[in-house]
């Protein structure tokens, strides 16, 4: 079986997080072939990839946002667009429910130029039309180039060239998962979605926080971002999620709830159960394996382990991963100097298991989060962890409601400094607790979260969904 797997920005151009997991699903599967259909922000990364594919992956295919901006916006005078077509591309720019065979019709099967719409009378009524009704007080090329900017990544990516694949399993939503409804909907093929976090909420917390998005069409963009969700949730045949929270959340955004499963995330648990535990040295080693972006709030923890330091001195604070965000990373390493933290330090990329023999406990101070797996390894390894509220680490920490195994740790609310510094000064001083802690979440982690039992779900699913594709095809 060959299975195209579609993911944006991030396998395998980054690391951590999805793209860890990525390789990982690859590399246990190695008895199917996998095409890579991967959306990048900038040209200038193709063929930049953090990880070299496993020998399984026999194609790559690389699609750039930027390129978009490149397409020559001129008229296809050869073309004229029907009431139907009219019809489809006005609800994409209304961000409501456009029927996306006729534009994928429209975009490979008529192959229309991306631009020719932008050039057409049609659009400059249809934007007339939404500037009157909507946004009657904005000025009109504020609302021309905030619609622009919206339509001309989609009609790019409506035009790229589909790869070859018995099924597509896209990692995402979002600009993913419109390449993967436009190959489900042309090639006539099964298509899955495994969603990691909720990627229309994880877009809507930035939009709102944005500074770029003018206040007057934030609303619009994050219609336009749920738009895109409900493309692929409508196509998918089969829809999962990493833990219940999230697939509850699917289904109200619109999700069949028949289509709809979990499927934790797994570890290599035995790689980490067997790690020893940490020489006693007067010290308390907590570690963070983050990568240093903003998402991850490296900001709110710097803050958090200095009022920690005033409290209990005796500690070190190890941050485990690379960057992501340079600018970021440098005004954290800046605040670290304005503090006056000897005890911090940037490890950097290095290898965690090994790293974690020095290590009490854990920490983990993202904004957003699916299930993740630092967390989970850390459970492996028999080290407690401190986490935000954010995700499935509320259910980690504290077990679901049939889970005999107690709590792995403390849960704070995100970006509440004064939270974590008490829950990190809880964990440094009572150190039996912190066992029986870390003794709870390797319970947790061999009896849920084991990489084999992932797997086994996934070939399952990839069965189960081509089973009932023939047969459908056959009636």
């Amino acid at each position: 079986m060959r299975i195209c797997l579609i993911l944006e920005g991030s396998y395998p151009y980054t690391h951590g997080g999805v793209s860890s997991w990525m390789h990982n699903y690859i590399q246990q599967m190695p008895e199917t072939e996998f095409v890579l259909w991967v959306i990048g922000a900038y040209h200038k990364d193709q063929g930049k990839f953090f990880v070299q594919p496993p020998e399984n992956v026999v194609e790559i295919h690389e699609v750039f946002l930027d390129d978009a901006l490149k397409v020559e916006i001129e008229r296809d005078r050869r073309y004229h667009f029907t009431a139907e077509e009219v019809a489809a591309l006005q609800a994409l720019m209304d961000c409501g429910r456009p029927d996306w065979r006729i534009l994928c019709d429209l975009y490979q099967t008529k192959q229309v130029k991306p631009g020719a719409f932008l050039m057409s009378e049609a659009f400059l009524d249809i934007l007339t039309k939404l500037c009157r009704e909507q946004y009657p007080y904005a000025a009109f090329s504020d609302t021309f180039h905030t619609i622009r900017s919206m339509l001309l990544p989609v009609l790019y990516l409506l035009s790229q060239p589909i790869p070859d694949a018995d099924m597509y399993h896209t990692i995402c939503t979002g600009y993913g998962g419109l390449l993967a409804t436009m190959a489900g909907i042309i090639r006539k093929k099964p298509l899955m979605l495994t969603e990691h976090g909720i990627y229309s909420r994880e877009r809507e917390e930035e939009i709102i926080r944005a500074s770029w998005v003018l206040p007057t069409f934030k609303r619009q963009w994050i219609r336009f971002f749920y738009m895109l969700s409900d493309a692929v949730y409508q196509q998918a045949t089969v829809i999962s999620s990493l833990f219940q929270r999230a697939m509850e959340t699917q289904i109200e955004l619109g999700a069949a709830a028949e289509k709809c499963r979990v499927i934790g995330n797994g570890i290599n648990y035995a790689r980490f159960s067997g790690i020893p535990m940490k020489m006693e040295n007067g010290t308390i080693d907590i570690a963070a394996v983050i990568r240093i972006a903003a998402i991850k709030d490296v900001k709110t923890l710097i803050y958090a382990y200095k009022e920690l330091t005033l409290r209990v001195p005796n500690t070190r604070l190890h941050i485990l991963g690379g960057v992501d965000d340079e600018e970021y990373a440098e005004e954290c390493h800046a605040l670290v100097h304005e503090l006056r933290l000897e005890t911090l330090s940037f490890v950097g990329q290095v290898d965690v298991v090994k790293y974690m023999e020095q290590i009490d406990f854990t920490v983990l101070t993202s904004i957003s989060e699916g299930q993740p797996l630092s967390v989970l390894e850390s459970f492996a390894a028999a080290r407690p962890a401190v986490t935000t509220d954010v995700g499935c680490c509320r259910e980690l920490i504290r077990g679901s409601a049939y889970d005999p195994y107690g709590p792995a740790g403390y849960c704070v609310p995100p970006m509440n400094r004064q939270a974590l510094a008490d829950a990190l000064e809880w964990m440094c001083r009572d150190p039996e607790k912190r066992r029986q802690m870390g003794q709870a979440g390797q319970r947790r982690a061999e009896h849920y979260f084991r990489q084999e039992m992932m797997m086994a779900k996934y070939r399952a699913m990839y069965e189960e969904v081509n089973e009932q594709w023939q047969a459908s095809a056959s009636n």
